[in-house]
């Protein structure tokens, strides 16, 4: 009997936390799918970035997709990917809405290697938001940063980016300080190399005037 109650207990318990969820999790949560599917969905969403109109229009300006630059850059298979998954966290000007979050945000990071030796690399994605920055992009950024120069590795930032997101307001500006403050603190003590890949502006151009090499495409 006591069983049978705590079974009972348990199965409210779950209805009562389904049922506070935002109507597309709640849906989610309720459907036959394993975990696996779900993450491989997530995946599949996150490789296409903003999506596959906004992929066509990046390439017909003859320009290559923040993933399609990684690849060329790094050593074939290289690539390890840091915090796919990640989301912007802002709830105002209707950015809550599904339809206007991507996994991964606007930019992909992680590390790889150059010729076999060790890198950090970040590329923002301008078919989200125009590559603008959130305060979840510039954590991203901050991370490979802190890793790479715990182990002494260079970062290299593939910059195409509208600059701060204004949706955010002063978090996307913090976000900037954060970067802007590492930009520093790495100066004398690994390599740091910017390009600059698109019509940036703002921070997306700060950021790169504060490290030891920067390139721009024409």
């Amino acid at each position: 009997m006591a069983a049978a109650i705590r079974v009972l207990a348990a199965g409210a318990s779950r209805g009562v936390v389904v049922s506070s969820l935002r109507p597309a999790v709640r849906k989610l949560c309720s459907q036959p799918i394993s975990v696996n599917e779900r993450i491989e969905k997530k995946r599949n969403a996150a490789l296409v970035g903003g999506g596959q109109r906004r992929v066509d229009a990046q390439h017909k300006r003859g320009k290559l997709t923040s993933r399609e630059r990684i690849s060329v850059l790094l050593d074939p298979g290289s690539f390890v990917e840091s915090d796919m998954f990640v989301e912007h966290r802002c709830a105002d000007f209707g950015m809550a809405a599904e339809k206007n979050k991507f996994p991964g945000d606007s930019v992909v990071t992680g590390r790889g290697r150059i010729n076999g030796r060790l890198a950090y690399v970040f590329s923002q994605d301008f078919t989200v938001f125009g590559g603008s920055l959130s305060g979840a992009h510039a954590q991203k950024i901050c991370k490979i940063m802190d890793q790479a120069m715990t182990v002494g590795a260079p970062v290299i930032g593939l910059n195409d980016s509208g600059g701060a997101r204004i949706q955010e307001g002063v978090e996307s500006l913090a976000g900037y300080a954060d970067i802007f403050l590492r930009n520093v603190l790495a100066s004398g003590v690994i390599p740091q190399i910017s390009l600059i890949m698109g019509p940036c502006a703002g921070g997306a151009v700060y950021s790169p005037a504060l490290t030891d090499f920067t390139f721009m495409v024409k």
